[in-house]
């Protein structure tokens, strides 16, 4: 009878659960497509690279094989975190009162996690409250409205939108890069970068630089971005509805995260009665870069 019981349980487990599923657990939540790791949700607040306070980003996210290709507090930039939408200058007025690339004086509250799924989609949809010990006592000043949304994965890709959207909460507040001729930040995706990696844009191979380029709408980033010898990649896609499109370009061949600049240097004051709305794609796919000519896909 007991034997009878353990062929039950095993046939059991063994069976793979078709479709989305979000599974959460204490750190955030994870999505699985068929049973196979998507991505992960850090919620909740927690330490990396044994300084820096972090969460509401992505880390890790799976290739298609189930590799992970992101890096979380690598030892070059401990600060860097997954696919993560982070900017260095925050002010309110002319007083500097943050700095998200770092997450230093900053807070991101998830005060509400909401998610669903059909035959389809997978839909997270995050409301996060930006505070600083140098506001009000802390009282929020940004709302972030952030929807992600995966598509079924297809043979050879799997396609996830993000949707970012930023009100102020009082007057005069504002963002921007870095305070310097790179002006990076917004929308980053920290990726492991092997020495065979290949970055291509619309307009052909792309060099990367140490200041931005003007490289179009998409950049491709392939190679053996997951296990050693097995290729697969990464595409970075911007939408047209956001503000800067096609936008420039930060790129790093070796230790460093790749970013589609938003706003640059200068720094863009946040609405208060509306969202300021930044709409990205990613394309993690098998290495195959046949796609890149399908243009609903690369929505360019």
């Amino acid at each position: 009878m007991v034997f009878f019981c353990f062929l039950i349980s095993c046939g059991t487990s063994a069976e793979r659960k078709e479709g989305f599923e979000f599974r959460q657990n204490e750190q955030g939540l994870d999505l699985y497509e068929s049973g196979d790791p998507v991505f992960h949700y850090q919620r909740e607040p927690g330490v990396i690279g044994n300084q820096y306070i972090c969460n509401n980003y992505l880390h890790p996210l799976y290739s298609l094989d189930g590799d992970t290709l992101t890096e979380e507090a690598p030892e070059d930039h401990p600060y860097h975190r997954g696919i993560y939408w982070a900017w260095h200058q925050i002010y309110i007025n002319d007083q500097s009162i943050a700095d998200g690339w770092i997450m230093e004086n900053i807070s991101q509250e998830v005060i509400r996690l909401t998610t669903w799924t059909d035959e389809s989609t997978a839909v997270l949809e995050a409301d996060v409250l930006w505070k600083s010990p140098l506001w009000h006592d802390r009282s929020p000043f940004v709302r972030e409205h952030t929807v992600i949304t995966t598509h079924r994965k297809e043979e050879l890709l799997r396609i996830i939108d993000f949707e970012i959207g930023l009100r102020a909460l009082t007057n005069g507040v504002s963002i921007g890069g870095s305070d310097d001729e790179k002006g990076y930040g917004g929308f980053c995706a920290r990726i492991k970068l092997p020495d065979d990696v290949a970055f291509v844009s619309g307009k052909g191979t792309v060099m990367p630089q140490n200041l931005q380029i003007d490289a179009g709408a998409w950049i491709d980033i392939s190679g053996s971005l997951g296990s050693p010898g097995r290729k697969s990649g990464l595409a970075i896609i911007c939408d047209p509805q956001t503000p800067n499109y096609p936008a420039p370009w930060i790129l790093r061949q070796k230790g460093s995260m790749q970013n589609i600049v938003y706003p640059g240097r200068q720094r863009v004051t946040l609405p208060v009665d509306s969202d300021l709305v930044l709409k990205y794609r990613i394309i993690v796919h098998s290495g195959q870069t046949d796609y890149l000519t399908d243009k609903k896909v690369m929505i360019d």
